[in-house]
């Protein structure tokens, strides 16, 4: 037994250094992880009675929301391209919740006609709607089209909603106080609006292209909040944060072979769907958010976005070719 701890002794003399290293090593990794998991929703509000749409819910961070705001009591619709997928996600947030009054609608943001469809759907057939979230999103995906001719990112990250939201807006004000809580990212810091090119025909990059969209998010909330003050309906935008989602699998196969090893490191620290899903609840249900509109958030905080986020010149100009781009014009 002696010889056993004296050989430990020299095993840890003569690896201090290392050893030390390794430690701090791990507690860096740890503190790091602590900080990526961000903020958490701590409201305690109940949703019973009330309707909650939510785009692309069958996965990722919408969804971990869908299943809170299940848990919280509400009729939740999940609105989803892929109905098999749908369906599937809807049964284990009815399980998962205890909450039996989930149910599934097809939408295809890529369609303006299925955006249509479905708010008609909603309108004939749902009495209400208290909170409409719109996170469904595609990330840095080839130079795509959507079925009415728009570039892919564009088309559905924020066309689709914007055509979607102004659609459902009566029975949002109906339905007062109401929300309109909108995905957004981090992303939109380093993008721009192409007005002279605004499905990148000249010069697509995926990344160009996905900034430009998470920019007009924020744009988007920013003037829809500014036109519907004193209606009771309230507008938010959020970053959720890096997760460890589907919505970079057209990113990842398109790295070289040594960054996608340095991502597959990365995506050991980023967030939880669970993580992800929390500001987007923050949004959707806290109560201090009552009184406020337009505003942008990261980790269920209010967060200052980017200066061209801020620009309400850009966000009309935005709005009027978005309107004249799906029709409503």
């Amino acid at each position: 037994m002696q010889n056993y701890a004296d050989a430990i002794k020299d095993f840890v003399e003569s690896h201090a250094t290392g050893l030390t290293v390794v430690v701090v090593a791990g507690v860096g990794v740890l503190a790091l992880r602590r900080w990526m998991a961000g903020g958490v929703c701590r409201s305690r509000a109940r949703l019973y009675g009330k309707t909650v749409l939510i785009t692309g819910a069958n996965t990722g961070i919408g969804k971990e929301t869908a299943v809170d705001m299940a848990q919280r009591g509400a009729r939740v619709i999940l609105a989803c391209r892929d109905m098999k997928r749908a369906n599937t996600a809807a049964d284990e947030i009815r399980q998962r919740s205890g909450n039996g009054n989930v149910v599934v609608k097809k939408l295809d943001l890529a369609s303006l006609q299925s955006i249509r469809d479905l708010a008609k759907d909603v309108q004939e057939n749902e009495e209400r709607l208290d909170i409409l979230i719109n996170n469904a999103g595609i990330m840095m995906c080839p130079k795509w089209s959507t079925e009415d001719g728009f570039e892919m990112q564009f088309g559905v990250n924020h066309l689709g909603h914007f055509l979607l939201t102004n659609l459902l807006l009566d029975m949002l004000q109906k339905s007062a106080p109401s929300r309109i809580v909108i995905v957004s990212s981090l992303a939109h810091e380093r993008g721009s609006i192409h007005f002279d090119d605004i499905n990148l025909d000249k010069n697509y990059q995926p990344d160009k292209s996905y900034r430009q969209s998470k920019l007009a998010n924020v744009l988007f909330g920013r003037q829809l909040a500014a036109r519907l003050q004193g209606t009771g309906v309230t507008v938010y935008s959020l970053h959720p944060g890096v997760i460890h989602t589907e919505l970079g699998r057209h990113l990842f196969p398109a790295l070289a072979l040594w960054k996608r090893v340095l991502a597959s490191l990365f995506m050991m620290i980023v967030k939880s769907p669970w993580e992800g899903a929390q500001t987007t609840i923050y949004c959707a249900v806290d109560e201090s958010l009552a009184k406020e509109s337009g505003l942008y958030y990261s980790d269920c905080a209010p967060k200052k976005p980017a200066p061209q986020a801020l620009d309400d010149a850009a966000a009309k100009k935005l709005w009027n070719l978005s309107a004249s781009m799906v029709g409503l014009a």
